[in-house]
């Protein structure tokens, strides 16, 4: 398997800045680092980003991760392994990532529901953390990144290299 091009913020190093400090700024709103991952992998497997969803199983396992919960996310609704937050914060990225299928694409059933576990800045970095998310895998699949590669790249760059450690830094 071959990209089409190299990653767009691999070509345009402000935008992969621009990107990390969303990361970051995210990663302070109070939302469980746990539950961040899950929602990474689930929007991931909803847009078909084959990169992302590597990266965030991969990440989440190394953030030990269940194996149970890893393996249903996609099926959330129907497993045992996740707390009444996570299906709230699950329901919310499935709804933000799909907004073209609903007329009313985030119900206020589940915004009321986010809003029940997550204050405001909790929500804030929740939307922002999704729509990153949404971001790389619409970057990854429109240019047809290859899974598994980013790791290849880490390894081979194990000098740090800013730009493969920005994006390894999204697996986190």
């Amino acid at each position: 398997m071959q990209p089409r091009m190299q990653n767009p913020v691999m070509i345009l190093p402000q935008a992969m800045q621009a990107l990390h400090a969303l990361n970051q700024a995210t990663e302070s709103g109070g939302v469980p680092r746990s539950t961040i991952d899950l929602v990474h992998l689930r929007v991931s497997q909803i847009n078909g980003c084959s990169v992302c969803v590597d990266m965030h199983a991969r990440g989440a396992k190394r953030a030990a991760e269940s194996d149970e919960r890893l393996f249903t996310v996609a099926a959330w609704r129907d497993a045992p392994y996740f707390t009444n937050a996570e299906r709230a914060a699950l329901a919310l990225a499935e709804a933000v990532t799909r907004l073209a299928d609903r007329t009313d694409a985030v119900p206020d059933e589940i915004w009321s529901e986010a809003a029940r576990h997550y204050d405001e800045r909790a929500l804030a970095s929740l939307i922002l953390s999704i729509a990153l998310i949404n971001v790389w895998n619409r970057l990854n699949v429109a240019t047809r990144q290859v899974a598994g590669e980013w790791v290849k790249s880490a390894h081979n760059h194990a000098d740090g290299a800013e730009a493969v450690s920005g994006v390894a830094a999204m697996a986190r």
